[in-house]
């Protein structure tokens, strides 16, 4: 049976391989040793040692930990998904990129085999999946429409997550469902004309407003927060400014926006709110005329006097900042991950290209220098899938720490010098740093590799050339990776 139909064949409940294998989290025993007497250099007294021998991996109740083998489930969405991309989308691709089209539509019909929301509980009309599993998907889509891939990155992880987290059960019925089924897309309104990495630098304001209250006044006084209080009852918020770069944002259902209610506050000051794009004082603003990625639309949104429904605020007051950092935490991994399928689809073409174009009596694969480029870039993106992967274990056991996860009682702790499994959020930055930095040297290859057909709109590796050039930036730049690793590497070194 086609894997598909294996799939469609299920109830909606189930799209995604409720049939995933038990017992993952498996019940570790404890270790026994045998001890062996031996006399102490230091003191002169006996004591004993733990043998190598003792430790033997049949006393646990799960696979070695350094099993790299996708299980059956994670195969089956691997394969699922890269049909579908061959088949229902390959063809288009060309035409969606030449005439700035959103393939609305097929994403749509991804979101129908649990593809936009794989990281969402069942109970909310997820897949309840993992994240080795959602990168899975991301790589399958980046290797056909990197601009696709961007999209979906931003709808489960940018948006679901953060709703999943802070939300009230009210607001997850009436979007969260919706997000995972594929019903709406999401997106997130965080950077401003003049804020981009400075994340705290954003200038849009939010201000309570009530029947008694004059909200254009309490805005002027710089503080929403500090000029309401429980004698003047609110109902909403009115928000006011302009985003920028909103990935989705002309096709969205639902927007996570930042805005100050504090402003004195500086970074804890924004809160964060569910914006509908009907809701008065909305609009849609200009489209990026964008190097790349073309059919995924990044618009302007303009706020003026957008009155959104206190029920509508996401988190508390104040909590925005976190808020926005724990998404971009998560997409980090969606990013790295469409990095990493886009390099291995200019590296697949460049593979078939170096095999069929002849020159000087061979084929052009035969040369030392064209071999050497090949080697080179498989070898990075198997580098960058490595970490990828790494970030998305640590992701799903971010808080465990080392002693409880893989130690044994038997051996001496180390706890007491703060060692923990790293933070999921640097291990994010690690390969989010290294996968967009790969990718642009592998499609700087695959175009010298190609010659002057890479540099012709009809070849796909031109386009990815384009495509990849914005990994570098969005979901943090290159230089802010490099902040957060070096901050946790001297953290930890304390």
């Amino acid at each position: 049976m086609h894997p598909a139909s294996k799939l469609s064949s299920r109830p909606e409940s189930q799209r995604f391989l409720l049939a995933r294998s038990g017992g993952i989290v498996a019940r570790i025993q404890k270790f026994t040793t045998r001890p062996l007497p031996f006399l102490c250099a230091s003191c002169g007294e006996h004591s004993s040692r733990l043998l190598i021998s003792d430790i033997r991996s049949p006393m646990l109740n799960f696979p070695p930990a350094m099993d790299f083998s996708f299980s059956d489930h994670q195969l089956l969405i691997r394969d699922t998904v890269r049909d579908f991309m061959f088949t229902e989308v390959r063809l288009h691709v060309k035409d969606w990129e030449r005439t700035d089209h959103f393939p609305l539509d097929a994403i749509q019909k991804l979101g129908a085999l649990g593809c936009c929301g794989m990281l969402v509980p069942e109970e909310w009309g997820g897949s309840a999946l993992d994240s080795i599993s959602y990168v899975l998907m991301l790589e399958e889509v980046a290797r056909v429409h990197a601009a696709m891939s961007t999209a979906l990155s931003v709808t489960n992880s940018a948006v679901q997550l953060p709703i999943l987290a802070f939300a009230t059960d009210d607001q997850k019925c009436r979007y969260l469902r919706r997000l995972a089924s594929g019903e709406i897309l999401g997106a997130f309104c965080l950077t401003e004309p003049a804020a981009g990495s400075d994340a705290a630098g954003i200038q849009s304001t939010a201000v309570r407003c009530g029947p008694e209250q004059n909200c254009h006044a309490e805005r002027s006084e710089g503080s929403a927060s500090s000029v309401s209080s429980s004698t003047h009852p609110f109902t909403h918020y009115k928000l006011n400014g302009t985003k920028t770069w909103v990935t989705n944002g002309s096709a969205a259902g639902v927007y996570i926006v930042f805005a100050k209610t504090d402003p004195a506050a500086a970074g804890k000051g924004i809160t964060a709110f569910l914006v509908e794009p009907t809701f008065p004082g909305f609009k849609i603003g200009r489209h990026e005329d964008k190097m790349g990625q073309r059919s995924s639309p990044s618009v302007e949104i303009i706020l003026n006097d957008c009155l959104v429904p206190a029920s509508n605020r996401l988190g508390e007051e104040g909590q925005g900042l976190k808020i926005a950092l724990s998404a971009l935490d998560g997409g980090r991994i969606g990013i790295a991950a469409l990095a990493v399928g886009l390099a291995q689809a200019a590296l697949d073409e460049s593979t078939q290209y170096a095999r069929a174009r002849k020159a000087f009596g061979k084929s052009i694969g035969e040369f030392q220098a064209i071999q050497w480029m090949l080697a080179d870039m498989h070898t990075e993106i198997e580098a960058a899938r490595g970490l990828l992967y790494h970030a998305a274990f640590l992701k799903d056991r971010s808080s465990i720490p080392v002693a409880q996860a893989s130690r044994p009682a038997a051996f001496p702790s180390s706890a007491s010098h703060g060692s923990r499994i790293t933070s999921h959020a640097s291990a994010a930055s690690r390969a989010k740093l290294y996968a967009s930095e790969m990718v642009n040297r592998v499609v700087y290859k695959a175009v010298q590799i190609h010659g002057s057909l890479g540099y012709s709109r009809e070849s796909d590796v031109e386009r990815m050339y384009r495509d990849a050039r914005v990994i570098t930036i969005y979901e943090g730049t290159s230089e802010i990776q490099r902040t957060i690793i070096a901050r946790d590497l001297l953290n930890r070194a304390k």
